[in-house]
C-alpha cells in the first residue's frame, strides 16, 4: 500500500488463543518444469449466426464461465491442431467506446436469433455486438461515469463499470453495477441495473441505488469510497454484488450485497466489522449451488481482533454469514498489505481426495492454500499450503481443469509467469508441482482453458496484458507452446494487467480491450460444439448460522 493511502497503523500482533487447530506445515515446492458447417474465416460470421440456430444454445453468462469460477470452456473445435492455426478474424469489427476491465459475455438467441457478445466499459457504455461480424445490435449509456479527480486513489479515469456483469438466462436480464454521477463528479452513486439482453432497455424497478438501500449492523453503504471490481454472481433468484475500495483509501468496508431479481427494493447486505476487508478480486463471488464464497483483503485498526479481513468467507443465500477461514498470520498480512483477497475464491472438487470439496486461495504473499469448504475452520491451519511464487505478488483469477487423473490449478504471477500446480487425490490432499512458463515481462492476464470434451486436449490461454498484448496458448499438461500470436494484425492494444481475459464460444475466442473487441477463430469451426456446462462442483451442505 502507498504510504499516503494507509490511514491506520497496527498495534502488536496478538495471536488468537482460541483457534488451536491441527498444524499443517507450509512447504516449499521443488523447482517446476520450464518450459458449425465447415467454413473458412472469410465466412465464419455467417457460420456463427447459423450455428446459433442449431442444436443446444451456447452461452457464457458470467465470469470464467461458471459459478465455481473454473474458467473452463468445452468446445469441440479446439483441438491442438486447430488451436495452433487460430487466426484473428479481420472481418469482425468490434468497435466500442471506453476502457474495458470486465470480461465479455456471449448470449445466443438474440434479436433475429443472432448470437451476441456483451461488453461494458468504464465510460458506462453497454454494448450487444453481433458475434459474427462485431456490428452493434444495441447500445446503452447508463449514466455519466465519475472523473478520477473527484475520487481518492483510483487508477481508472473515468470510473464507470468495472466488475464483470452476469446474465440471468431465465429472465434474459443483464445485471451490472455502474458508478455514476448526476452532477459531473461531486455526487457519486453505485447503481445496479437490470437490462433486457435482447432490447437494451432497462427493466422496470431498476436501477437500485446502493447508497439508499444497503445497510448492515448500523453501517450505511457509502458510494463515494467503495469500488466494484469483482464479478457479480446469482444464486437462486438473488443477485450478489461484491464491493471493495478505490485503492485502499478512505473509510471503506468489504460489502456483499444481495438484490432479489423479482424485488429489487428488498436489498440485504453484509459488511466487514473493521475498516477495509474489501472484496476486490476480479473473480468476485463464487458459488457451489448452495452457498456463496468470497475472499477479503486487508483490514485496518483491528488491534489484533479479526473483523472480517484476510479471509475466505462462506455465506448462505441472503447473504447470511455462515463461517470463515483466515490464516494464523492474518494480522501480518494486514500489516504488509499482502491481501488474501487479491484472487477470488476458486472452488475445486478433487475425486479421490479426502476432503474432496475444496476452496483454493492464492493471496499476494505467493502462497497457495487448500481449504475444506464444508468445514472452513475459522482462524486455523489450512489443509495444505505451499509457496508457489517467489518475490512476486499474485493478483488475478485462477482457473482449474482435470486431465486424466490430475487436477490442475493455473494462475498468473504478475506479468512474469504463468504457473500450474496440481492437487493430489490423497487424504488429505496436497499441493504438488506442475509446470511454469516464464513470460519475461511480456504480460500475463488471468488464464482461461479450452477442452474438446472436458477431459482431453486442455489448452491454457492468456493475453500478454500490458506486455506484448497478444494471445498465447499452452498445453495444459506440460506448458508447451500451442499457439503464439505473431502477426501484425494480432496485436491487441489497451489490455489491463490481471483483468483482461477471454471467452470461448463456437470455435472462437473473444477478447475485450479498450475501445475494441477482438475475435479469433479456428480454421474450421464445428457446427454444434458441446454446450458449455454450468458449474459441476458439489454443493456444500448449508450449516446452521453462527
Amino acid at each position: 500500500m502507498d504510504a499516503k493511502c494507509r490511514l491506520y497503523r497496527h498495534g502488536l500482533d496478538k495471536e488468537a488463543a482460541h483457534c488451536g487447530k491441527r498444524e499443517a506445515a507450509t512447504v516449499e515446492l521443488p523447482p517446476m518444469k520450464r518450459l458449425f458447417p465447415i467454413c473458412s474465416l472469410a465466412v465464419v460470421g455467417s457460420c456463427v449466426a447459423a450455428a446459433s440456430a442449431m442444436g443446444p444454445r451456447v452461452n457464457v453468462t458470467q465470469y470464467h464461465n461458471d459459478a465455481a469460477r473454473a474458467g473452463l470452456y468445452i468446445d469441440a473445435a479446439f483441438t491442438p491442431g486447430a488451436a495452433a492455426n487460430l487466426r484473428r478474424d479481420l472481418n469482425f469489427d468490434g468497435t466500442i467506446s471506453g476502457a474495458v476491465y470486465a470480461q465479455p459475455l456471449y448470449i445466443e438467441g438474440g434479436p433475429s436469433d443472432r448470437a451476441m457478445v456483451i461488453v461494458v466499459t468504464e465510460s458506462n457504455n453497454v454494448y450487444a455486438l453481433d458475434a459474427g461480424d462485431g456490428s452493434i445490435i444495441w447500445q446503452l449509456s447508463v449514466g455519466a461515469p465519475v472523473p478520477a479527480n473527484y475520487l481518492a486513489c483510483t487508477k481508472i479515469d473515468p470510473l464507470g463499470i468495472t466488475g464483470t456483469p452476469i446474465v440471468d438466462r431465465a429472465s434474459r436480464a443483464l445485471f451490472l453495477d455502474a458508478m455514476t454521477t448526476p452532477d459531473g463528479g461531486p455526487t457519486k452513486k453505485h447503481l445496479i441495473f437490470s437490462i433486457n439482453v435482447d432490447t437494451g432497455h432497462i427493466n422496470a424497478g431498476w436501477p437500485v441505488d446502493m447508497g439508499e438501500r444497503a445497510v448492515f449492523n448500523g453501517t450505511t453503504f457509502n458510494s463515494a469510497v467503495q469500488g466494484q471490481r469483482g464479478a457479480l454472481g446469482i444464486l437462486g433468484n438473488v443477485l450478489y454484488v461484491p464491493y471493495g475500495s478505490l485503492r485502499d483509501c478512505n473509510l471503506y468496508h468489504g460489502w456483499l450485497v444481495g438484490v432479489p431479481i423479482n424485488n429489487p427494493a428488498g436489498v440485504t447486505a453484509w459488511a466487514t466489522g473493521a475498516m477495509g476487508g474489501g472484496i476486490w478480486g476480479v473473480g468476485g463471488v463464487a458459488s457451489d449451488g448452495a452457498n456463496l464464497f468470497v475472499t477479503t483483503g486487508n483490514t485496518f485498526n483491528t488491534f489484533g481482533n479479526w473483523s472480517g479481513g484476510e479471509a475466505i468467507i462462506r455465506f448462505q443465500p441472503g447473504p447470511i454469514f455462515s463461517w470463515f477461514w483466515a490464516p494464523r498470520n492474518w494480522f501480518n498480512l494486514d500489516f504488509n498489505n499482502s491481501d488474501l483477497g487479491s484472487s477470488g475464491p476458486l472452488l475445486v472438487d478433487v475425486p479421490g481426495a479426502t476432503p474432496s470439496n475444496l476452496v483454493v486461495a492464492l493471496p499476494k504473499d505467493g502462497k497457495a492454500y487448500l481449504l475444506n469448504r464444508n468445514n472452513l475452520g475459522g482462524i486455523s491451519e489450512p489443509i495444505a499450503a505451499a509457496r508457489v511464487a517467489a518475490g512476486d505478488d499474485i493478483m488475478q483469477a485462477a482457473a482449474t481443469y482435470r486431465t486424466n487423473e490430475t487436477t490442475y490449478v493455473v494462475f498468473r504471477v504478475n506479468s512474469n509467469r504463468l504457473t500450474a500446480f496440481t492437487i493430489t487425490a490423497t487424504n488429505p490432499p496436497a499441493i504438488a508441482p506442475g509446470w511454469s512458463v516464464n513470460r519475461n515481462g511480456q504480460g500475463c492476464g488471468s488464464p482461461f482453458v479450452t477442452s474438446t470434451d472436458g477431459a482431453n486436449d486442455m489448452i491454457v490461454w492468456i493475453v500478454g496484458t500490458e506486455g506484448d498484448q497478444r494471445l498465447h496458448g499452452y498445453d495444459g499438461d506440460t506448458g508447451a507452446v500451442v499457439y503464439r500470436a505473431g502477426g501484425p494484425n494480432e496485436l491487441m492494444a489497451g489490455t489491463h494487467a490481471y483483468s483482461t481475459t477471454g471467452i470461448v464460444a463456437r470455435g472462437r475466442i473473444y477478447i475485450a480491450t479498450d475501445n475494441k473487441v477482438y475475435a479469433f477463430a479456428v480454421p474450421t469451426p464445428t457446427p454444434t460444439p458441446t454446450p458449455t456446462p454450468t458449474a459441476t462442483v458439489t454443493p456444500t451442505p448449508t450449516p446452521t448460522p453462527i
